[in-house]
């Protein structure tokens, strides 16, 4: 698929992005590059490799789940000007 300069300028409006004239042969040739590697990628036999999600087969240490800190909720509605038990009071917004 060769790309144009009409291409160009309808990308440009697309992504909102103002492109100078004398820029657009740069970016198309950057483009162009692009889309012949991804035309090269397709042609990759991969019948018999398996998804992955990533490169190396790694898997993420995890910790154990334990909470480390202590509930700080009545210090925290202490701070505020009003409240009742578990809430904040605050003035109505929404007649």
């Amino acid at each position: 698929m060769a790309l144009t300069d009409k291409d160009i300028k309808k990308l440009s409006h697309l992504a909102k992005i103002n492109i100078d004239s004398k820029d657009e042969e740069i970016i198309l040739s950057k483009l162009d590059g692009i889309i012949k590697l991804i035309d090269s990628m397709q042609k990759v036999n991969t019948d018999n490799i398996d998804p992955m999600s990533h490169a190396l087969d790694i898997t993420q240490p995890l910790r154990e789940d334990v909470v480390t800190e202590k509930n700080q909720k009545n210090d925290f509605l202490e701070l505020g000007p009003e409240s009742n038990d578990d809430y904040f009071i605050v003035p109505r917004v929404v007649e």
